[in-house]
């Protein structure tokens, strides 16, 4: 039987009704499981913090290569069925938590990352080390993509690595460059290295969504920009940075000095002049600027 069938034979079972409004289509190929798994590079001593389980195919896949899997699933039906799954086929390794990622605190799911409730079997011990270390794995809905990741990019302890399938359209905006730049796109970049692993059509869900997908991986990095600089950017105050950032995404169609004076409250003379201090054209838009530039401007004016 293939994923196709067992994912309508689930459904019909449980009464599941796919909902549009909770990203609800269901990947049914495995060749597109298997790059996903390939992407998250997994190790026997990862943990992995899994996004929207659905059935579990994934989850499954991610528990023969994980030491654990936390799956999070908002809808209470799917919980449940994917505990049972787990249960008949004697997973061990995965602690299934029914509730909305967004609403879940950081510290709750950093406890989890160690707690052994659910975890029977003693070969899941953390190795010494990497007690707190972390990968996520998710399939994710375009409205809480931004959320999501500035919530655990931003977090003090980051994920090692993230890898997402999102709409294709949202996937290009987070590995846009300088030109096609975006408030998102400055908000991953500035924690993490992003490329498109493979575009994933629509008609490897069911049911079928209207736009295509793509596979993203997101790894971590440090704030390295500037060479002898770096020690300096630990101390930024990231959320004066990102403030800066938005008032110059504001107004997408206007120059950057017009959008500084007016979020800045300042003259456009003095916006061009903090412009070109920062080694930028005063007729310069928001997209054509990269991270690096976005903090020399914001250095700047420092």
């Amino acid at each position: 039987m293939d994923l196709l069938e067992q994912t309508k034979q689930l459904c019909n079972i449980y009464n599941i009704k796919p909902a549009r409004s909770k990203g609800q289509n269901f990947l049914i190929k495995e060749d597109v499981y298997d790059r996903i798994i390939d992407a998250a590079d997994l190790k026997s001593s990862d943990v992995v913090l899994e996004v929207g389980p659905g059935l579990g195919f994934l989850t499954s896949k991610l528990a023969l290569k994980a030491r654990k899997v936390i799956a999070i699933e908002l809808d209470d039906k799917l919980a449940e069925v994917l505990k049972t799954g787990l249960i008949s086929r004697e997973v061990e390794n995965v602690e299934v938590v029914n509730d909305n990622i967004l609403e879940l605190g950081i510290e709750n799911f950093e406890f989890r990352i160690n707690n052994k409730k659910n975890i029977q079997n003693s070969k899941f011990n953390p190795p010494a080390g990497r007690q707190n270390s972390f990968k996520i794995v998710a399939n994710l809905p375009y409205n809480i993509t931004s959320v999501f990741l500035r919530k655990f990019l931003s977090a003090e302890n980051k994920p090692e690595l993230v890898v997402l399938m999102l709409q294709k359209e949202v996937a290009e905006r987070i590995v846009a460059k300088k030109g096609k730049m975006s408030l998102l796109a400055v908000s991953v970049q500035f924690y993490a290295e992003a490329e498109v692993i493979q575009t994933v059509p629509s008609n490897n869900f069911w049911p079928e969504p209207k736009v295509d997908s793509a596979i993203v991986r997101i790894e971590a990095k440090l704030l390295r920009f500037f060479g002898k600089n770096r020690r300096s950017l630990a101390s930024l105050d990231e959320k004066e940075f990102f403030r800066l950032v938005k008032i110059g995404f504001s107004a997408k169609r206007k120059m950057l000095k017009n959008n500084l004076a007016n979020g800045c409250h300042i003259t456009r003379e003095e916006a061009e002049q903090w412009l070109k201090k920062s080694g930028l054209s005063p007729k310069v838009r928001a997209q054509e600027l990269s991270v690096e530039d976005w903090i020399k401007l914001f250095k700047e004016n420092i």
